[in-house]
């Protein structure tokens, strides 16, 4: 702004308009510039929409219940078993589908011996079940 002290009216104010006009000469460049380019149709690669149909889910297989009792007597669905066998059973139940294999529940008795727990697990992992539980039954 512009202040003018002269003559008996008081301040003058007067706007100065040559930024403004710059400004918008700039703008006016830039609009012509950009104008002609949004004039030519721009490719673009969208992802389309795929109707697939639902997985097929299977049945899972009944689970196993592996017990551990106070003497240290490991139970395969109820049924006494040795622990140097449990690798093979695990190995025999991963075979039938690696894909749908069936939950290993655990129930571990509070007075069995880690030793026999670790092996239990032992074998577990090295028959590559991939479900396994603990469960206390009462």
């Amino acid at each position: 702004m512009a202040f003018s002290s002269g003559g008996n009216k008081g301040p003058m104010a007067e706007i100065n308009v040559t930024p403004l006009i710059d400004v918008m000469l700039v703008l006016l460049i830039i609009f012509i510039v950009t104008a002609p380019i949004m004039t030519y149709p721009i490719d673009v690669a969208l992802p389309q929409r795929v109707i697939n149909p639902p997985p097929v889910l299977k049945e899972p297989p009944p689970p196993i219940d592996l017990r551990v009792d106070p003497t240290n007597q490991v139970f395969w669905n109820n049924g006494p078993v040795a622990v140097s066998q449990l690798q093979q059973l695990m190995e025999a139940e991963v075979q039938k589908d690696p894909t749908n294999q069936p939950e290993l529940r655990i129930d571990a008795s509070s007075d069995s011996e880690y030793e026999v727990m670790a092996r239990v697990l032992a074998a577990a992992k090295n028959a590559d079940m991939k479900k396994i539980n603990f469960v206390q039954q009462q």
